[in-house]
């Protein structure tokens, strides 16, 4: 599919479903090296980045483990500016070594918020992996230690990423039509 229609909006092929996998296993790479021998735990952030750390999980090596908090910040194609935090963290993170797994990285605002409540509770240390990140859009100065591929400021479904809910099934990602 090189084309795709979601609500009222069009979308081209932007990343294929190869060159989605090859970043993945790059950034699987990279942590493995990092975090060899120290039993990580990823925290995905609900909904976008389920698929993405799906993908990453199977590829990392060793011992570690997965939970998932659940945030959200945008209505339609942009972000409302207002966090919600919808589902929390249950469990223990103190003395941790801590990976949050975001699907898409862009002003930074939601990550901003994920690492001060996360900080709070203790963990050894905090990076953040993502598969997508918008540097032209990114305000904060927090690290952004694994990034699968950089994207410009495009608004962008597929992978995990949807408008208004529906696209994330796509197994490329699309840019919205200009």
């Amino acid at each position: 599919m090189q084309t795709v229609t979601l609500h009222d909006k069009s979308f081209d092929i932007f990343i294929s479903e190869q060159i989605i996998q090859e970043s993945i296993a790059a950034v699987a790479q990279q942590i493995n090296a990092d975090y060899h021998g120290k039993n990580p735990l990823f925290i995905g952030i609900l909904n976008g980045s389920f698929l993405f750390v799906a993908d990453l999980f199977r590829l990392i090596e060793g011992q570690a483990e997965i939970s998932f908090l659940k945030m959200s910040s945008y209505e339609g194609t942009s972000s409302t500016g207002k966090i919600n935090e919808l589902i929390g963290l249950n469990q223990d993170i103190s003395g941790r070594h801590v990976i949050i797994v975001e699907d898409i990285v862009d002003t930074g605002m939601t990550l901003e918020k994920i690492i001060h409540d996360l900080q709070q509770k203790g963990p050894a240390s905090l990076a953040v992996a993502t598969l997508l990140f918008k540097p032209a859009a990114y305000q904060k100065t927090i690290p952004v230690n694994y990034v699968g591929i950089k994207v410009a400021n495009d608004f962008l479904v597929g992978y995990g990423l949807d408008y208004d809910g529906l696209g994330r099934n796509l197994k490329a990602i699309y840019k919205l039509k200009s």
